[in-house]
């Protein structure tokens, strides 16, 4: 049995990691790695043959782990791509709306004349749709045989719907090892999600890192949080708040904390426009797969109706729509994509109000450096937008209250259940140096026996 760690590798995005058995090939993720401006080119092309692989799992939805699929089904897969049900639905949300970044980059880059010699959207809606039809989706907990020697099992982990560790138990020569990916890992008590589960014992674990070392605010609750900077931004002054936030899962488990904040009556009435096409398809997804959120939310589901709909809530539609809110004066709170910034309709609201002494904004979610979001955390006096240089005399604050991605604690204790004399090696991955170095070392302290793959490199297990 053979791991090559060809994505996410001492970086946070790209997740793409190839198990090779004798005659048999599995790809778990296949995502998008945007660390640069140049993604596109970036991930034109893989340093395998697509059409060699026999077949795909995917963790969850999230771009950076199912983003570049349908590029591997373009240039010649043509097999089955195993997930969640949800998992499914929410990646063809994702993966439909990557067609539009990408045909609105090109656009910016070259105008309404595309160019010859330049970069090439990397798949159109057509590769999507062939990428869907590829679907299969498994339950969690549910034994699947992918051939007669490996046996897949699907284990929840939060973060988001349908969002899950993979599990393999492989056959090979006489013996049986397991190897577990953990894609990535939620947290306990977290909005909407159930809490990630422990996974089974495993020989291998490949665990990502995104918050290896760092730790998520633990003072004040989420709807604390919330209900202190509304109060601040939209009641004691007529302002607006602004929350960039990812379409598919962040902006969820936002509206649920607010309504839950409205309906205890913390708050007098403030209009709420959530400012995203996707958003509001992705809620129907959480409303189709309503069995699988937590006990609190199907709680509040008995008690007060639809988790996603209160009176001073607004989902907005089109396009006419969404510029009349820099025309609405009363104090209001926008929620709109995309989280970092990069693109969507958080750009129009960013232009008309990052010069408003009056407006907040507000990031719940982590900005990837190189990204407008990431330059107005880190203080940016003037910032480029539009082709022009704007002024910051918004209010810039920050909340990890809404991450998805377990903290440091969170990290350990999924690999702590795992026995250390059974686990003969865990593989770090989706993590930058610092938090890669800092969960290695606290793990190596432990007994375990670690490993930072960089990328490409090969391990014969």
């Amino acid at each position: 049995m053979r791991l090559t760690i060809w994505g996410a590798a001492r970086q946070v995005t790209g997740s793409m990691h190839l198990l090779e058995l004798e005659n048999y090939k599995i790809l778990i993720d296949c995502g998008l790695d945007y660390e640069r401006d140049t993604y596109q080119e970036e991930n034109a092309e893989f340093p395998f043959r697509p059409e060699e692989i026999d077949i795909v799992i995917l963790t969850h939805a999230h771009i950076d782990h199912s983003g570049n699929l349908p590029t591997l089904v373009r240039m010649g897969f043509n097999g089955q791509i195993l997930c969640t049900p949800p998992t499914a639905d929410l990646a063809e949300l994702l993966l439909l709306d990557s067609v539009n970044v990408f045909l609105r980059r090109e656009n910016k880059r070259h105008g309404k004349r595309r160019s010859k010699g330049g970069p090439k959207p990397l798949y159109l809606q057509k590769h999507v749709m062939d990428t869907v039809e590829r679907f299969v989706t498994i339950g969690f907990h549910k034994s699947f045989r992918l051939n007669g020697d490996v046996e897949l099992e699907f284990v929840p982990v939060g973060h988001l719907l349908g969002a899950a560790a993979v599990v393999l138990t492989v056959k090979e020569h006489g013996s049986e090892r397991k190897i577990a990916f953990t894609g990535d890992i939620g947290r306990k008590g977290y909005p909407v999600l159930t809490d990630p589960e422990p996974i089974p014992q495993v020989d291998f674990l490949v665990c990502e890192s995104t918050y290896g070392g760092r730790f998520h605010t633990s003072e004040n609750t989420i709807e604390e949080t919330l209900t202190k900077i509304i109060r601040e931004t939209c009641v004691k002054n007529p302002g607006r708040l602004i929350i960039p936030a990812f379409s598919i899962g962040r902006t969820q488990s936002l509206v649920y904390s607010l309504n839950r904040i409205f309906s205890k009556g913390l708050l007098p009435p403030v209009k709420i426009f959530v400012d995203s096409p996707l958003a509001s398809h992705a809620t129907n997804v959480y409303r189709k797969h309503h069995a699988l959120l937590n006990e609190d939310s199907q709680e509040f589901y008995r008690q007060q109706g639809d988790e996603f709909e209160f009176d001073n809530l607004e989902y907005v539609k089109g396009m006419n729509e969404s510029k009349e809110l820099s025309n609405y004066l009363e104090p209001c709170v926008i929620v709109s994509s995309a989280g970092m910034l990069e693109g969507g309709r958080i750009q129009d609201h960013l232009f008309y109000n990052i010069q408003n002494y009056y407006c907040t904004i507000l990031f719940i979610g982590y900005c990837a450096k190189g990204t407008l979001g990431h330059r107005l955390l880190r203080g940016d006096p003037v910032v480029h937008l539009r082709d022009r240089e704007l002024s910051v005399y918004a209010t810039i604050k920050k909340t990890d209250q809404l991450s998805g991605h377990g903290d440091h604690n969170d990290l350990m204790g999924t690999v702590r259940s795992q026995d250390k004399e059974k686990l003969q090696r865990v593989f770090l991955v989706h993590g930058e140096d610092e938090t890669l170095n800092a969960f290695a070392s606290a793990l190596q302290n432990e007994g375990y026996k670690v490993s930072i793959p960089n990328k490409g490199e090969v391990f014969e297990l």
